[in-house]
């Protein structure tokens, strides 16, 4: 997911009691209670019990404009933030360890040879319309994910399924040769390519949500408006006011309506942390996903301030198809030259990690392999070698970066270090976040700020990205050899043998360089301690269906 700085806290949402529906998974007849492929984890989520204020309203500062709401268009975090919350897929993340719960799907089974899966979905799910939600509504959705004509950019997650990479680049026309059926309104079945062990982690990423068909067709682009959006969440859009806010309200068609604390949840775009920050302490938000960086030290002092864990990577991408960045030499001078430990120290501060690794380190079992490191000497020596010595002859660069105090500040001093270090001048171009995006999609950029979220705690949510083609990929890049590495990863059932493919294939990334990792992230944020039902985790996902406003301590610190 692309990301931008995300955030999350700890506070421990009261007593908790087992949610509506079973949690019970089959595997050919036999119920599995402990753990599905490697890491799946079954345990009761949180149900709100404690003292509920009246007004039951979450405001979030949500960083940006989303660019879409259609769960097949979107990449990026703004945009998950809210359509996570207006549809519900096959299943749901358990908020504080987001492992997968009975979502849509009330339970499913998966053959012995891991190739189908097949969920049961519940017969009292309906679209805020009244309309039921089918087994057919999900086979219509993940097609429509797959057709060419939809040009999804994450198509690419759906090519686990039977066919999907060979219907998605037309090879194959027709979408029933797709692992896809539906045998009836509410069996739902899907037949892999291969042994997918993060399938069920990757039936939570909101790209994979259905959509209501009859909508999508009657009102084509401006299907996700608030006047003709059809939603089967916990919640559905009732405004959206560009560059102002959107409100989402509780559902009361949802299916677990009774378990929804919240009656309103306001986003609002602010992709300024200093204005953020400002709001938050005027009491006009409850939440803000980012804080500045020159505010950390003072920040740390106030208890409603956190800094968390992250899955999450903070890289530039290298557009490889423009000289003088088609050369090797010269994207590993680039790397080589940037002290990322002094930006970690006196620019973000807040306990940051540099890495010249690409995939962050928290994924069990996997050791990231190592780029590059800081070298400024080998670093001039390429780039004279690419036939630019002491940065004489070098064309200027424009590196370009969303609107964000902290981009801009992390951009201006890398771009002191390439003149101090290699002689070169680079132009920094600031971008509205949709703007940013499509830029980097059309490859219309030199340099780009970039930033990766783990959609599952798994390697591939961050390697499969630069694969030949693929939707994000957004360098240019293209290797073979890493390709194949990846595809092996795919079909290999061997935990030791799959992770090390990955490990090779990164490899091979960082030594070609056409990204430059910076740092693991860390989340920084604020949110006020009557915020209940909303954890700590590695991904900084919180579904809102489990949060809730708790009285006694709103009416301490105001609204």
């Amino acid at each position: 997911m692309i990301g931008k700085p995300k955030v999350s806290c700890g506070s421990d949402g009261g007593e908790t009691k087992q949610r509506k529906g079973g949690r019970s998974v089959k595997r050919a007849g036999v119920i599995v209670t402990g753990v599905i492929g490697w890491f799946v984890a079954f345990c009761s989520p949180p149900f709100i019990d404690t003292a509920l204020a009246d007004e039951q309203i979450f405001r979030i500062a949500n960083m940006a404009e989303p660019e879409y709401l259609d769960p097949a268009m979107i990449t990026g975090v703004v945009e998950s933030n809210i359509v996570r919350n207006l549809f519900e897929g096959l299943c749901e993340y358990d908020p504080r360890d987001l492992s997968p719960i009975p979502g849509v799907a009330e339970r499913w089974t998966i053959s012995e040879d891991g190739l189908t899966y097949t969920f049961h979905l519940r017969k009292d799910a309906r679209w805020t319309n009244g309309d039921p939600v089918t087994a057919h509504d999900f086979v219509y959705s993940w097609e429509r994910v797959l057709n060419p004509a939809t040009a999804s950019r994450y198509a690419y997650q759906l090519y686990y399924v039977k066919n999907g990479e060979a219907y998605n680049k037309g090879k194959i026309k027709d979408p029933k040769a797709l692992g896809l059926a539906a045998p009836d309104d509410y069996t739902f079945v899907v037949t892999l390519e291969n042994p997918t062990p993060f399938f069920l982690h990757l039936v939570l990423v909101e790209t994979l949500r259905p959509v209501h068909r009859a909508t999508v067709e009657k009102y084509g682009r401006e299907w996700t408006r608030p006047e003709h959006i059809v939603s089967n969440g916990p919640f559905r859009l009732v405004t959206w006011i560009p560059q102002r806010k959107i409100v989402l309200k509780r559902n009361e068609r949802y299916w677990d309506a009774a378990s929804v604390k919240l009656e309103e949840a306001h986003f609002f775009p602010i992709d300024d942390q200093e204005t953020a920050l400002k709001k938050y302490m005027a009491g006009e938000v409850d939440w803000t996903r980012e804080t500045p960086n020159a505010k950390t030290d003072l920040l740390r002092k106030n208890p409603d301030f956190h800094a968390d864990p992250y899955l999450g990577t903070y890289f530039y991408r290298l557009n490889v198809t423009r000289p003088p960045l088609d050369d090797v030499r010269v994207r590993r001078a680039l790397g080589m030259s940037i002290d990322k430990e002094k930006i970690t120290r006196f620019v973000t501060k807040a306990g940051e990690q540099p890495t010249d690794s690409y995939t962050p380190p928290g994924i069990k079992g996997y050791v990231p392999p190592k780029g590059p490191g800081f070298d400024v000497k080998e670093a001039q020596r390429l780039l004279a070698e690419a036939g630019y010595p002491g940065g004489a002859g070098f064309p200027v660069l424009e590196l370009q970066y969303n609107t964000s105090e902290n981009h801009k500040r992390i951009a201006q001093v890398v771009q002191q270090m390439w003149k101090k270090n290699l002689g070169i001048r680079i132009a920094l171009v600031n971008l509205e976040w949709q703007v940013y995006l499509k830029n980097q999609k059309r490859l219309d950029y030199d340099i780009s700020r970039s930033g990766w979220i783990g959609d599952y705690p798994d390697p591939n949510t961050f390697l499969d990205l630069f694969v030949t083609g693929r939707g994000n990929n957004n360098t240019g890049w293209s290797n073979p050899r890493y390709d194949e590495l990846i595809a092996l990863a795919g079909r290999e059932m061997d935990p030791e043998k799959r992770l090390g493919y990955f490990a090779e294939a990164e490899k091979i990334l960082l030594e070609e360089m056409p990204i430059i990792p910076v740092y693991i992230y860390t989340r920084n944020y604020m949110i006020r301690p009557y915020v209940k039902g909303f954890y700590n985790n590695l991904l900084d996902i919180h579904p809102l269906k489990f949060v809730s406003i708790e009285k006694e301590q709103r009416a301490q610190r105001g609204r």
